[in-house]
């Protein structure tokens, strides 16, 4: 499948009046018209700023509130969860903070700052046992690492964690956050430049520039459509389904996420669903649109595998 150029959304992100308000466009060979914009009946991504905003000032209490609201909406959005963990470790209520640190875990199994705050929380609360699991868990991302990126990152969250086991429930009171959280003013350079990459095909550095914008912007359905899209072309397509079921989660009418992810189901086999997802850009679409059009196309040729 060839993506479908991007060079309009350059323009129109330097008038934008609030971060992406363009969504993601469609994923086959159209001719580089706009991308489409199916707005969600609640967006997370307002209160995931106020909680970021709260965040960065200290009060802890009204970023807990707002990332909990996101999280209601969103519940398996790692980066919420994480930082509403961190809310409650900011205040010194650690028993609230295993349940949103676990799930960004088990969501993002990779998050570095989720496992060493677990890992701590766990030795606040006298769980030894459970805050060796983390520990081991960082300890075997650092093996897997040897030089990588995120190297210093790994080893410095071991540390921590070690000193925490170390000190034991004994040593009460709050942690202060060690989030580094984007400034909201790059983050359309940041998602231009992840589709710029993604038009170039290289997927690997448009999902780190994605993950970055994720952080700052919440779970905005474009970003979410875009990962989902990067993940499928390096054929992790488990990862790539969570994406795009999260951003239809948020905007069921997102054309771009039904269009990627009915093309996914055909290149699983998954025929049935495919034409499922063409019947709902249908309905949406009415007098007919550019997503629906590419959709009929791959269900018309039988397509299976991207080309």
């Amino acid at each position: 499948m060839r993506h479908r150029s991007l060079l309009t959304l350059f323009a129109a992100c330097a008038v934008l009046a609030a971060p992406l308000a363009l969504a993601a466009g469609s994923g086959g060979s159209g001719s580089g018209s706009m991308p489409s914009q199916s707005a969600p009946a609640y967006d997370p991504t307002v209160d995931y700023n106020k909680g970021t905003d709260a965040f960065a000032s200290g009060k802890y209490d009204e970023a807990a509130k707002a990332f909990k609201k996101v999280v209601s909406a969103v519940p398996k959005n790692p980066q919420a969860n994480y930082l509403l963990g961190a809310s409650y470790m900011a205040q010194g209520d650690f028993a609230r903070a295993v349940k949103p640190l676990e799930a960004a875990v088990r969501y993002d199994e990779k998050m570095v700052d989720a496992r060493r705050d677990l890992g701590i929380t766990q030795a606040k609360l006298g769980k030894a046992e459970k805050a060796d699991e983390q520990l081991g868990a960082l300890k075997a991302m650092q093996e897997a690492c040897g030089g990588c990126a995120n190297a210093a990152k790994i080893g410095e969250g071991i540390a921590k964690l070690e000193a925490a086991i170390a000190a034991g429930p004994q040593a009460q009171g709050a942690v202060k956050p060690e989030v580094r959280l984007a400034a909201a003013d790059t983050l359309d350079a940041t998602y231009v430049a992840a589709v710029s990459l993604i038009n170039e095909h290289r997927y690997e550095a448009a999902i780190a520039r994605l993950d970055a914008a994720l952080w700052a912007a919440g779970p905005h359905p474009d970003v979410l459509t875009y990962l989902g899209f990067a993940n499928r072309k390096l054929k992790r397509y488990a990862a790539a389904e969570a994406y795009y079921r999260e951003a239809l989660a948020i905007a069921p009418a997102h054309r771009g996420a039904l269009e990627y992810y009915g093309e996914l189901k055909l290149e699983r086999g998954d025929v049935a669903g495919a034409k499922a997802h063409l019947a709902k850009l249908e309905t949406i679409c009415g007098f007919g649109c550019h997503e629906a059009d590419e959709l009929r196309r791959w269900i018309v040729e039988g397509r299976s595998s991207a080309s």
